[in-house]
């Protein structure tokens, strides 16, 4: 008889494990009561960076008569041309790209015979799950259910002028005047995209800097950026309350400042979804935030009772999540299991310029003791980033001073994200500098700026220093 596997929550980490449990021969039911794809395809990730790629053409667009590109008419001559935005529209084309990404996944779902199951779940025993009244028998369990945007009592969502992310796209027009509370990773991609599509933008960060977790030097570059842009970021400053005007916002500063504006984002974090659920009655320890307690292969402390994503509160990323889902079928099924290694996860910042990063940052190389050295090269002086007129950004890598495996890296610059990948290998795999240098790469490309970093740390002089 086939292991059977009931798995709550319709995310990348549900429907991942999900897939790859069905493929093993195991009997699947997957409980959803949003929508399948979970909050990175319905409110979460789809969303967000289909309106920041909206502003990253408008950009594009805007910057076009500097490439000799003019109207038909031979207008657009300005150096920087000016289009307008039409919110209603872009959030038409969000919402129906996410019903799109959540039926594609119902298809695939379906296409492998997994039960789906509309309603909610709740986990009375170890090998027991509740749903629409009736009682589920599981060899398995799996725990995908996600995390909701963190409230503040002073400052509670409406829905028209205070909002969260998962709010923004029932808006018809553009704020006038956006003040996003919060510089972490939500409030900065959000800050940016809303500058570009032509908000004025207020940020409003409790560090000094925004993007405090990041490289310094990325962070520093992207709040240059945003300075640049007209951004008016208010560092080391907190949000004591939020208020809805009528026809505004009023956010008032622990230190006693008010800041005015159209709209407000709250970006203050997340809150994970596990309350309510009989977990801890069913041997499911939580940590003092909520989250699910996980090991490396993703099993909680009741015995056949597995979780994933953001509910454990690991890594926030919709890559991690899925990651953990498939390692838990792996383990539950008696497959090969390679345990989650966070020090090879690759991640990416959506602002404009993009900060992508893998493996172990500079600090953390400080604090280990480890010796290194660093690279870095700025993207402006690449022939195919002068060609597609990039002008910002670096690529960044630190090296081990006796080995050369390559440590870690940092990329800042357009579609950073999608340029990591052979460092993410790199990391991964245990490279070092000279295998990355000595790789071919294509002429002209932004690829060749990180073979030549990573040459650089092989101590081969350049001419010019002969």
């Amino acid at each position: 008889m086939a292991t059977r596997i009931v798995i709550i929550g319709g995310g990348p980490g549900g429907y991942e494990a999900a897939l790859v449990a069905v493929k093993e021969g195991a009997e699947v039911v997957l409980i959803e009561r949003q929508g399948l794809g979970g909050n990175a395809v319905l409110t979460d990730v789809v969303p967000s960076k289909t309106v920041i790629a909206t502003a990253e053409w408008r950009t594009i667009a805007d910057r076009a008569p500097q490439l000799g590109i003019r109207d038909a008419d031979g207008s657009g001559t300005r150096e920087f041309a000016e289009h307008v935005v039409d919110l209603a529209a872009v959030n038409e084309r969000v919402r129906k790209l996410v019903l799109k990404q959540s039926h594609d996944i119902a298809t695939r779902l379906a296409t492998y015979d997994i039960q789906v199951i509309d309603g909610e779940a709740t986990l009375l025993s170890p090998t027991q799950v509740e749903v629409n009244g009736e009682v589920l028998e599981a060899d398995a369990v799996l725990i995908a259910t996600g995390a909701r945007p963190r409230t503040l009592p002073t400052a509670e969502p409406d829905g028209e002028r205070i909002l969260t992310w998962t709010q923004l796209y029932d808006i018809d027009a553009l704020p006038e005047h956006l003040i996003v509370v919060g510089s972490g990773v939500t409030g900065a991609e959000f800050a940016g995209a809303y500058r570009l599509l032509g908000s004025e933008v207020t940020l409003i960060s409790s560090g000094k800097r925004v993007l405090a977790t990041q490289d310094p030097e990325a962070a520093d570059l992207i709040q240059e950026v945003f300075a640049s842009r007209g951004m008016t970021v208010l560092g080391e400053s907190r949000a004591e309350s939020v208020e809805n005007t009528g026809d505004g916002v009023r956010v008032k500063l622990t230190d006693g400042r008010v800041v005015e504006g159209s709209h407000c984002l709250m970006a203050v974090g997340s809150v994970p979804n596990t309350q309510g659920m009989g977990l801890e009655e069913a041997g499911v320890e939580l940590d003092d935030r909520g989250n699910i307690k996980v090991d490396r292969v993703s099993r909680t402390t009741a015995r056949g009772v597995y979780a994933a994503g953001d509910c454990t509160g690991v890594l926030p990323l919709a890559s991690v999540a899925a990651t953990q889902g498939r390692i838990a079928m792996a383990h539950a099924l008696g497959d090969a299991v390679h345990p989650l290694d966070l020090g090879t996860v690759a991640a990416n910042v959506f602002t404009a310029p993009e900060i992508a990063s893998v493996g172990a940052t500079e600090a953390e190389l400080i604090e280990r003791g480890i010796f290194y050295e660093v690279s870095k090269l700025d993207l402006a002086r690449n022939p195919r980033a002068k060609m597609l007129g990039i002008d910002t950004g670096f690529v960044k890598i630190f090296g081990h001073t006796v080995t050369g495996q390559i440590l870690g890296a940092v990329i800042v610059g357009s579609r950073a994200g999608e340029h990591i990948f052979p460092l993410s290998l790199a990391v991964a795999h245990h490279l070092t500098v000279d295998d990355v240098a000595t790789a071919f790469t294509v002429y002209p490309s932004l690829s060749g700026t990180t073979s030549e970093v990573a040459r650089r740390l092989h101590h081969m002089q350049e001419p010019s220093e002969r």
